[in-house]
């Protein structure tokens, strides 16, 4: 008699799937169990496409509610209490073995279900929900409303049964913070190499209209000051007024005020916006760069596009961060953590010196 498939329910308070690091990382997972005998459900939000390989479940239709970057909102909390509702809906049915939860908001209403439903929960961890809503400016450092996250954060992360996370420093992270060691690793992000790998230039760099005179330096992600956009630009700046002849790349959205801040700056000639791009287009359209760039500025979240970079062959320039050092070891030029001028001077560097290009 065949073994009966183990049952997991994945909680995604995201609007799965919008192209971005976060939906990579679940649909990836997703990709890797399902072969290995995993039966899945995944409840997410109303927003977001539809993919083939397991069936997806939406909250119900918010049709003032359409936004798909990441980041907090003051929507989160009905949004979340919809997904608990929807997903206790979907478990009555489908009888879950495991609850894998996403992102902090995801665990919390997965330490609700465990309780109704009796089975262990997995937290899925990319970071500090306290450090992630401060870098983003919702709640002010030392607030009593930043107190209060933070003890939320530390209930959600005692509450799971077993914690995984994304980068290592973030384990240290969580068992400074209490959680017993033997409770939580690290699964790092990895990339399918037989999809990501370096392609042709000349197709995408001709529909793109780049200029063929001039190094391409290429940024995929969502575009905030969260994935250091502002910095970038603010470093491009400094290049083009030393006279450097580049051309950067910025894959992602939304891009409305980042066109308008490269106005400003005077960058239209030396920027190419191209909004979305769907993740099966990655790979080709990360072939046009010479180099790739990453300035997040977070010290704590994992930074996944690192391995595409990686995969499609691109030289790197980042900043000096333990989750950095930890995916590109010496395979990488950085940068002081939020400088703009050594983000510049990097960046100028890696482009004029073919050498260190190869070597890297």
């Amino acid at each position: 008699m065949a073994e009966a498939p183990l049952r997991v329910l994945v909680l995604a308070p995201t609007p799965f799937f919008s192209d971005r690091g976060c939906h990579v990382r679940i649909l990836e997972e997703a990709r890797a169990v399902i072969p290995c005998g995993v039966e899945l459900r995944l409840v997410t939000y109303h927003l977001g496409r539809d993919l083939t390989g397991f069936p997806i479940d939406r909250i119900a239709n918010i049709p003032w509610y359409g936004k798909l970057e990441a980041g907090p909102s003051w929507h989160k909390p009905y949004l979340d209490l919809l997904l608990l509702l929807k997903a206790l809906k979907v478990a009555k049915s489908f009888k879950p073995d495991l609850i894998h939860a996403h992102l902090h908001e995801g665990a919390f209403i997965g330490a609700i279900m465990k309780r109704v439903l009796r089975v262990p929960l997995l937290f899925d961890c990319q970071g500090s929900l306290t450090a992630e809503i401060t870098d983003h400016g919702f709640v002010r450092k030392g607030s009593l409303l930043q107190r209060l996250f933070s003890l939320l954060e530390h209930w959600i992360n005692l509450s799971s049964d077993f914690i995984i996370t994304s980068a290592g420093p973030t384990v240290e992270l969580l068992v400074t913070g209490g959680v017993p060691r033997e409770r939580v690793r690290a699964l790092m992000d990895g990339v399918d190499t037989a999809v990501f790998a370096p392609l042709g230039k000349a197709e995408i760099r001709a529909r793109l209209r780049l200029p063929s005179d001039r190094r391409i330096v290429s940024f995929l992600g969502l575009l905030n000051s969260y994935q250091g956009v502002d910095l970038l630009l603010e470093a491009a700046a400094l290049l083009k007024a030393q006279g450097a002849k580049l051309h950067f790349l910025i894959m992602g959205f939304p891009e409305e005020r980042y066109r308008e801040k490269a106005d400003s700056l005077g960058l239209s000639d030396m920027v190419t916006f191209t909004g979305r791009v769907p993740y099966d287009e990655a790979p080709l359209y990360l072939s046009a760069g010479d180099l790739a760039v990453s300035p997040k500025i977070s010290l704590t979240e994992a930074n996944g596009k690192l391995f595409n970079y990686l995969a499609c062959g691109l030289p790197t320039v980042v900043f000096d961060t333990a989750v950095n050092r930890e995916i590109m070891g010496d395979t990488a030029l950085y940068a002081k953590f939020g400088d703009v001028g050594e983000l510049a001077g990097a960046i100028g560097r890696l482009a004029g010196d073919k050498d260190l290009r190869v070597e890297l």
